[in-house]
């Protein structure tokens, strides 16, 4: 099976390459994708200003016609219309779907700064041959104030490793979770038993030249230890200011 994790950063380093990728990737059986939009114009009308100004408020929808063949999931944290959301190819048997909030509870949204609001982790799981595995998509806590660890960030992942190791199947867990890889915040990600990719493969980046500020690392893959990883790898397609995140799995 292939995985991809994106942060799509709305579309805004451009739709029409973004949507070539997709297309170029389509045989991949999940996309797990992150800054998803479904709506929310109101809301960029308001702030005409501001840099959300540049989202694709039908974005959903558009990678959704750049994938026939799969079928979108959606959990918005931010009002009804922005969150994340997974593409799973339609031949897949999906035996569950479903959220937990690991920053916050839903609704919350900071009054004093719009980024900082409830954080949920969207999750599937499918049936395979090697039995039921679960994907877990999370976009963690982006307060402004860096990468490095908060006691926020701190019950994030204890929230996380309290839902992984409740789960008797399988795990991948992907995406964007705002955190540098000298944390404690990730160590307890990996005291849970799942592997860092990031850190085994020896990656030193995870974004694009899109993304001029110094620090490098903000996404990462963990897996169960009985997965047998065939490839994992940062793709080269500069279609956000995060690069994807590419899994092939037995």
């Amino acid at each position: 099976m292939k995985v991809i994790s994106l942060n799509t950063w709305g579309g805004e380093a451009g739709m029409s390459e973004l949507l070539a990728f997709f297309k170029k990737h389509a045989d991949a059986d999940i996309f797990c994708l992150q800054e998803i939009w479904n709506g929310g114009e109101e809301m960029l009308g308001e702030k005409s200003d501001f840099e959300l100004a540049k989202r694709n408020t039908r974005l959903l929808q558009d990678i959704e016609e750049a994938l026939p063949d799969h079928r979108v999931y959606f959990r918005p944290h931010f009002s009804d219309y922005y969150g994340l959301a997974m593409y799973v190819r339609k031949e897949l048997a999906v035996e569950e779907e479903g959220e937990i909030y690991v920053y916050k509870e839903a609704g919350f949204i900071s009054p004093d700064e719009y980024g900082n609001h409830a954080r949920n982790l969207q999750y599937i799981t499918v049936l395979t041959s090697g039995g039921p595995l679960t994907i877990m998509n999370v976009h963690g806590l982006w307060n402004g104030q860096g990468k490095a660890d908060c006691a926020e960030r701190l019950e994030q992942s204890d929230r996380i490793v309290n839902f992984v190791t409740s789960r008797k199947e399988q795990i991948i867990l992907m995406g964007d979770f705002n955190l540098r890889p000298d944390t404690e915040s990730v160590s307890r990600i990996e005291a849970a038993g799942l592997r860092n990719l990031i850190k085994e493969y020896g990656v030193t980046s995870t974004r694009t030249s899109h993304y001029t500020k110094p620090e490098k690392f903000a996404d990462y893959t963990f897996v169960s230890g009985e997965i047998e990883v065939k490839d994992f790898k940062v793709l080269p397609d500069e279609v956000s200011d995060h690069a994807p995140l590419y899994l092939e799995f037995d």
